[in-house]
């Protein structure tokens, strides 16, 4: 490079732009001999356009003065301030003196160097522009001029928003005026389509500012690169993280469907349908695929970019066929995705067969597609369709490389849904098998209950309960949970529900009850041991439960219950007022050695027992204090019918689906008319047998029942001369007309009897077997003074009414 010392320039211009005088100064600056230079245009001279004001004041004939970017011979770029001065010749003829001293900038390769930087430059595969102080294009490479549409010469002078006049250039020429005015480098992203470009691509833009040694701004370079794969790479991999954080959040086979629909759409297509095999969408084992036949699919989910899914001709939930042959069933047979290209004769066929079909497909201009089948653990689940119509482009082959990776892991989830969605409908059909379905007809109270299984996000619970008739007319009432979910706590629940139903027919009292329950929990435990609940189909933790047993008696207007672990029943008393029953706790069934309590409370006619399981009372947004807090309000109404109690009890206790089973039970006690009730104590004399079957034969005749007094008699004279040959003091008989006729038997003594069949010379033993033959059932029971023996016969027909004669 030749060294430039500061020359002064003079040059005269005329009118019509050509150079009339080249002084000595501006041959040493630009490298022009005048012969060269003289009577050429001045504006050959230029390496860039004049800036606007200039342009203005040299057509309005006024004196300027500014920077202006000249071209030496030698390609140079010299950066001069020049002054032009309008005068006048003898002919009266504008002439302009041109004048300028030492150069500003000066820039450029020189010699053999500058051809070889210019072809760079020009052959760069990355578009790349030089701007001026004011924005505008001094330069761009054959890159640049494919990226904007237009040549070199078209654009040289112009702003970005002079070239183009419209979003996003706007927000380029800002970014480019940022960095001439800061003189700091900005790098910017945009997905735009480019005027030389016919869709859209993703850009990196460098914006840097050029500066001398001074470190003052002269201009900027832009250096603009095509990342449209790394962009669509980018795009693919937040598809899979965005899927792998969203799809399976829940195990609903449907919720599921539609998770995978939506990440699709947000993440690379414009139109997703998944259609599921008929036997999955209900939960079952999917049935092998055809391949000479149709198949029939149900539309699960589907998303769109447009609002409502106006693409679709199968409404969500409804279901649709393959044709043999066409590329949906090719996909379901073969296992692997497809990407059908527009004259394949299946996928023509297909789009044929259903003219809805068609017609959307043209409507919307669906122009690419997809089918991915959903497959898990070596099944076939379902199909996937994946369009587009809004993106320009057709998918690619990475794009079905992506759907496959997204439906692999939809797959998973969705065979996981349909799993538990089965387990779940095999529980809830064996715990509803094993609850209760109508509460029972009883004297002693009214009864109704809820269950509620656990929010579909949470397994079947093991909550029961049960309504046991006992003899007496007594009832027992029972509410127990099981630890753990699935079918393995209702299958526990049962057992216990069954051990519970055993226990109270022998009439046990309730803590002895339970102490019995507890020992089978060990035992049960016992049995699976450690390997069955490492198993990951039974792993709900080690056997255990809580559960609270109460029995009412009507005639003495009693209840007495025990717990253990299980939360207090709440008492209504007949006038209004709530509270829990003060009930020694007791440790939850399964621990042993340890003593359960048990407590009696006398019951006005008309009170109310509300037991229930921790589901009702426990959430995760406040603590079981809070929960029986609302249950003592919503059970401190004016008394109603028990269903409407029920109901109004849930909804005011319930403030999100519960996250656990929910049993509510309750009972509405009643107590024996007097008239219906007859006792009588007996002297251990067999002379009271008589007097026993004579009283007894006079309340039957009071109370109607004439029809039963052979059999209440005979039962009568067996059970009391039971009572005192082997019986102790003291001895009541006692009848009950209830919906049967109760005859009991009690003393003091605590041995229980046993059925025999007496030998044909024996004199005794055929007593409880004749009572046994002539009544409906009989029992026996311990009471705190000794037992008592009762025995049930139903009650004679009503004669008929008139109307029914």
């Amino acid at each position: 490079m030749e060294e430039h010392v500061p020359e002064d320039l003079a040059v005269v211009v005329q009118a019509d732009g050509a150079v009339m005088v080249w002084s000595a100064g501006a041959r040493r600056l630009l490298g022009y001999e005048p012969g060269e230079i003289v009577g050429r245009p001045a504006a050959g001279l230029l390496d860039a356009a004049l800036p606007e004001a200039a342009r203005r004041q040299v057509a309005d004939g006024r004196r300027c003065a500014g920077e202006v970017a000249l071209r030496h011979r030698d390609g140079w770029r010299v950066v001069v301030r020049l002054q032009g001065t309008p005068m006048l010749d003898a002919g009266r003829e504008r002439l302009w003196l041109v004048t300028g001293c030492a150069p500003v900038e000066v820039a450029g390769p020189a010699g053999p160097a500058a051809a070889l930087w210019d072809l760079a430059l020009a052959q760069l595969p990355i578009a790349v522009a030089v701007y001026d102080r004011e924005a505008r294009l001094v330069s761009a490479n054959e890159a640049m001029d494919r990226v904007m549409g237009r040549p070199l010469e078209d654009m040289r002078g112009l702003t970005l928003w002079e070239l183009e006049p419209r979003p996003p250039f706007d927000e380029f020429d800002r970014l480019q005026r940022d960095v001439l005015r800061t003189g700091e480098m900005i790098f910017h992203e945009a997905h735009v389509t480019a005027p030389g470009e016919t869709r859209r691509h993703a850009w990196s833009i460098s914006l840097s500012p050029l500066k001398d040694e001074s470190g003052s701004v002269l201009g900027m370079s832009a250096a603009v690169f095509d990342t449209t794969e790394q962009y669509w790479a980018r795009r693919r991999l937040a598809v899979l993280n965005d899927a792998s954080l969203r799809i399976g959040s829940t195990l609903d086979v449907i919720r599921t469907a539609e998770e995978l629909a939506e990440v699709a759409v947000a993440g690379f297509a414009d139109f997703v349908t998944v259609d599921l095999l008929e036997s999955v969408a209900l939960g079952d084992e999917p049935e092998p695929v055809p391949l000479d036949e149709p198949v029939t699919v149900r539309r699960t989910a589907q998303r769109s970019v447009l609002e409502g899914c106006p693409e679709s001709v199968v409404a969500s939930g409804a279901t649709t066929f393959y044709p043999v042959g066409t590329p949906p069933m090719r996909a379901l047979v073969a296992g692997r995705g497809t990407r059908p290209v527009p004259g394949d004769p299946g996928l023509r066929e297909w789009i044929r067969s259903s003219p809805p079909r068609a017609e959307k497909m043209a409507k919307y201009k669906i122009h690419s597609l997809m089918m991915v089948p959903l497959r898990a653990r070596g099944v076939t689940l379902g199909l996937v369709h994946l369009m587009r119509h809004r993106t320009a482009e057709a998918f690619s082959e990475d794009d079905l490389l992506l759907a496959e990776e997204i439906a692999a892991r939809a797959a998973v989830s969705v065979d996981n849904a349909r799993r538990y969605t089965r387990e779940r409908r095999t529980a809830l059909a064996l715990q509803r098998s094993l609850l209760p379905e109508r509460p029972p007809g009883l004297t002693a109270m009214e009864v109704a209950y809820r269950y509620l299984p656990a929010g579909s996000g949470a397994d079947v619970g093991g909550d029961w309960f049960d309504v046991i008739p006992l003899s007496g007319a007594r009832v027992a009432l029972v509410v127990g949970d099981v630890v753990g979910h699935g079918i393995h706590a209702s299958a526990t629940m049962g057992r216990l529900r069954t051990a519970v139903r055993t226990l109270a027919d022998v009439d046990l009292a309730p803590d002895e009850l339970l102490t019995q329950l507890d020992d089978l929990v060990i035992r049960l435990d016992r049995e699976e041991g450690p390997e069955a609940r490492g198993r990951a189909e039974d792993a709900s933790g080690e056997v255990g439960a809580t559960c609270l047993y109460a029995v009412y008696d009507p005639v003495s207007h009693r209840c007495t219950m025990a717990r253990a672990g299980h939360p207090p029943p709440a008492l209504v008393t007949p006038g209004g007022g709530v509270g829990f029953v003060d009930l020694p706790a007791g440790p939850p069934l399964g621990l042993g050695g340890l003593p359960f309590e048990a407590a009696e409370v006398d019951l006005e006619e008309g009170s109310l027992l509300a037991l229930y399981t921790d589901g009702l009372v426990e959430a995760a947004d406040h603590d079981i204090e809070v929960g029986l807090s609302l249950l003592r309000r919503s059970l401190s109404g004016p008394p109603g019918p028990l269903d409407e109690t029920c109901d109004e009890v849930l909804g005011t206790v319930l403030t999100d689906r519960p996250a656990d089973d929910i049993v509510l039970m309750l009972a509405r006690t009643s107590a024996f008319d007097a008239t219906k009730v007859r006792t009588w104590q007996l002297p251990q004399d067999p002379a009271a047998v008589a007097g026993a079957r004579k009283m007894a034969g006079e309340q039957l005749a009071a109370w109607g029942l004439t029809e039963t007094a052979f059999t209440t008699e005979l039962v009568v004279s067996e059970l009391v001369t039971n009572a005192v040959r082997y019986g102790d003091s003291p001895i009541v008989l006692r009848l009950i007309r209830d919906s049967t006729l109760i005859c009991e038997v009690s003393d003091g003594s605590s041995t229980a009897p046993h059925l025999r069949r007496a030998r044909v010379f024996d004199e005794g033993g055929r007593g409880l077997l004749l009572v046994a033959h002539v009544c409906e059932r009989w029992g026996s029971r311990q009471t705190s003074t000794g037992k008592t023996i009762w025995a049930e016969q139903p009650l004679p027909a009503p004669p008929p009414s008139e109307a029914e004669r």
